[in-house]
């Protein structure tokens, strides 16, 4: 599958900037730092004038972390996902939702994979972590009960996860890429509870929904280091669920 950019219409270009230069406004003061600076790094390839050209995207990055887009129609089995994010393959979609759907959506189209996504895999920090999570995921394919705990792992921090930096910002994608939820994350109206590995492995989410609750890390390295504590220390985790 491959992005066809030809096609998209002025409502696709209409929706984009809209969505670009509201959620741009919106995350200042907001989003962490290493978001920004990601943002403002890729200007030449990722702005409101036009939705993102997969190829542009991944010519940059070539001279950044290596990351590429690959498409796909929607959601992918886990089986696929992993190996490709081992191989630093982010997915995207390549469709855009509607003016009537700027702010729901059942299904992350492509201004949530990429403007949510994308610009921190150029941060080598959290690039190495991405694909590392990846990596570990392949080796757990046939254990469901792993796929489970990662699944939680990378909702409470590549989704919806937030980091102690003058206060509260924000990192993860889901936020990232939705007014609302942007808002509230930081709102105080909403628990936001230091990150442990082993309670977030064992806490269930919805993905119909804005989050009840919010897992706030000290830095990426920390995420990076509980990967190597899963990867040690599985079968004592598992125990805790």
């Amino acid at each position: 599958m491959r992005q066809e950019f030809d096609k998209y219409k002025d409502e696709d270009f209409l929706v984009w900037r809209t969505l670009f230069e509201r959620q741009k406004r919106n995350l200042k003061d907001k989003a962490c730092d290493e978001y920004m600076l990601a943002l403002e790094r890729m200007e030449s390839v990722l702005h409101p004038n036009a939705p993102p050209d997969f190829q542009e995207i991944n010519s940059w990055y070539k001279q950044s972390t290596g990351w590429e887009i690959h498409c796909v129609p929607g959601l992918i089995p886990v089986e696929e996902f992993f190996p490709l994010l081992a191989q630093k393959k982010f997915c995207s979609s390549t469709w855009l939702r509607t003016m009537e759907q700027l702010d729901y959506l059942e299904e992350p189209d492509m201004f949530h994979d990429i403007f949510g996504h994308v610009p921190l895999l150029s941060d080598p920090v959290f690039s190495d972590f991405a694909q590392e999570f990846g990596r570990l995921g392949c080796t757990v394919l046939n254990n469901p009960e792993r796929i489970l705990m990662l699944q939680r792992l990378y909702w409470f921090t590549i989704e919806f996860g937030l980091i102690r930096q003058d206060g509260l910002k924000i990192y993860g994608a889901g936020i990232v890429s939705s007014f609302g939820e942007a808002n509230l994350s930081i709102s105080g109206e909403v628990q936001a509870v230091p990150f442990d590995i082993e309670e977030v492995m064992k806490t269930e989410f919805r993905t119909d929904v804005m989050q009840s609750q919010y897992v706030v890390i000290d830095s990426f390295e920390q995420l990076f280091e509980s990967l190597l504590k899963v990867m040690n220390e599985w079968d004592r985790i598992k125990s805790t669920l």
